[in-house]
Parts: structure tokens; C-alpha cells; sequence
């Protein structure tokens, strides 16, 4: 079987035999099946009304258990924005009804960011719709290969995951 990156992988060592492309036949396969999940997954938000980035913060407040409430800064760390642009999220979120903000008990200065029964539903939806579509792109994929291959690209997120900057 053979894909578009053995293509480039062949050419580069066409071009370029005194380089060692390895690296390419993991990570440009990693690249390119992230652009095609960036696309379906649009598509499915897209069905649910949602941005990608209104997914990823009202999961992180459904992930978070009842009451579905977090603090900007815990929001904006799980998705990894700056606070400006958490809190241009939560005030949009906000505005469409899908989270409410009320003031954080523990800190009179603080507010904490609660998921509403609308964006509840909304975030269920779609997340339903999105694991639907994307058991369908691993059904060819046997159990025990799904699970190599998760524990793999573990072991290539978790540095990344750890580092302060990310390069």
C-alpha cells in the first residue's frame, strides 16, 4: 500500500540523497492526517453550529463533571490560548447562551465560567456526531493496532506536551 508521502519521501531522496528524510515518513504522515481531521471535524462542528475552538472550550467544561464550571485560567491552560483570547471566547460562548459567568466564591475577584444546559446539549451533539465519524475512519483498523498506534503518538505528544514553550 502506498500514500502521497511515499511520493515525497522518494523525490526528497531523489533531490537530496545526502539527507536523511526518516523523520518525513512519520511526521508529514502525522501533518497531513491532521489537516484531514481538521476538515472533518469543521464539517461535523459545522453541523452543531460550533467553531472548532467553542468544541474544544465547551468539551473542556463538560470533561470538567457537575457543576460544569471552570476558571477562565483553567480554560485557557486545557486549550491553550492567552487570556485575552479565553476571554473574547467566553464572552461570544456567553452571548450565544452556550456558558454563563458568575462570580468565583473563593475569590471575590475572580468569576468562574459555567456551562449552560444549551451548551450542554449543543456539546453532547457534537460529540456524538464526531465520534460517529471518527469510528468510521478507524474501522479499518483492527483493536490491537488502534491501541499501538495511540500508545506511539503518546509517546511523541507527552515531551510536547511537557514543555514550556513548545519551541
Amino acid at each position: 500500500m502506498r500514500d502521497e508521502v511515499d511520493g515525497l519521501i522518494e523525490a526528497w531522496r531523489a533531490e537530496r540523497p545526502d539527507v536523511d528524510v526518516t523523520p518525513l515518513e512519520v511526521l508529514s504522515r502525522v501533518s497531513r492526517l491532521a489537516r484531514h481531521l481538521d476538515r472533518a471535524r469543521r464539517t461535523v462542528f459545522t453541523e452543531h453550529s460550533l467553531e472548532p475552538w467553542e468544541f474544544d472550550v465547551l468539551a473542556e467544561l463538560r470533561r470538567s463533571g457537575p457543576p460544569y464550571e471552570l476558571s477562565p485560567g483553567r480554560l485557557l491552560r486545557a486549550t491553550l490560548v492567552t487570556s485575552g483570547t479565553m476571554t473574547n471566547r467566553v464572552d461570544r460562548l456567553a452571548a450565544a447562551g452556550l456558558v454563563r459567568r458568575r462570580p468565583d466564591p473563593a475569590d471575590k475577584r475572580g468569576v468562574l465560567v459555567r456551562l449552560t444546559d444549551k451548551g450542554a446539549g449543543r456539546i453532547d451533539a457534537a460529540l456524538e456526531s464526531l465520534l460517529s465519524y471518527e469510528e468510521t475512519l478507524l474501522a479499518p483498523m483492527p483493536a490491537p493496532e488502534r491501541e499501538q498506534l495511540a500508545s506511539l503518538l503518546r509517546c511523541l505528544l507527552v515531551p510536547l506536551d511537557t514543555e514550556p514553550s513548545g519551541r
